[in-house]
């Protein structure tokens, strides 16, 4: 019994320093995905390849060559497509960012990126700095309303405690809207300011994150 029982944990400690070095390689990026994490993806290409190929033959059978053709094409565009919208430099470009790229940014990083987003949602957006020197994204959208982006470093109190400073433009220009941008989670004395501020919308991490995936921002605040 005993000498069963050593072996036993024998098998149990090679189990677990196996996890371990798994798991550590996963943290370095250097060991890929299970066969459970990417079976699923597989089925539902596996689906795709084959409705593709069953549509492209049905539609031969009925239409001819022609149909053939154009169905191709179509697919080489879309392929193409799909393929330039995901590498990493002009997905970012166009306003795409994953959670590890947000978090890798620094805060002129983090607006450059926030310009992007704007951009993608329709506005005509220009990331600089203040006269204090600190990061600002200002922008405008079709209807001339002005937006304008502050940016809270982790573990920094809000911009001066204040309302970023507004500019002298008509009222008939529109209402000026402001975001406070934080990666990481706004405390209730923040919330309690912004409110007291009037007019102020604050994008915590979770928001962030959702908005650089592709959630317009109008989803995610009270933005029009």
């Amino acid at each position: 019994m005993t000498q069963r029982l050593r072996r036993h944990q024998k098998r149990a400690s090679r189990r677990s320093r196996r996890r371990e070095t798994i798991r550590a390689l996963r943290a370095q990026g250097r060991y890929g995905p299970g066969l459970h994490e990417v079976l699923p993806a597989l089925v539902l290409v596996a689906l795709a390849v084959c409705g593709i190929v069953a549509g492209l033959a049905e539609a031969y059978r009925v239409l001819g060559t022609g149909a053939l053709a154009g169905g191709l094409a179509l697919l080489s565009l879309v392929t193409a497509a799909v393929v330039r919208h995901n590498r990493p430099l002009a997905r970012r470009r166009l306003g795409y960012y994953t959670p590890e790229e947000i978090a890798d940014l620094d805060v002129e990083g983090l607006a450059l990126a926030v310009s992007r987003m704007l951009r993608r949602d329709g506005w005509r957006a220009l990331a600089r700095p203040d006269a204090q020197g600190l990061p600002r994204v200002r922008a405008r959208d079709r209807l001339g309303r002005r937006l304008e982006v502050a940016f809270r470093p982790v573990a920094e109190p809000l911009p001066g405690e204040e309302a970023p400073t507004r500019s002298v433009r008509p009222v008939s220009s529109g209402p000026h809207l402001r975001l406070v941008v934080h990666r990481g989670t706004f405390s209730r004395r923040d919330v309690q300011w912004a409110r007291r501020q009037g007019g102020i919308q604050l994008i915590d991490g979770p928001r962030l994150r959702l908005w650089a995936h592709g959630t317009p921002l109008h989803h995610l605040t009270e933005v029009p």
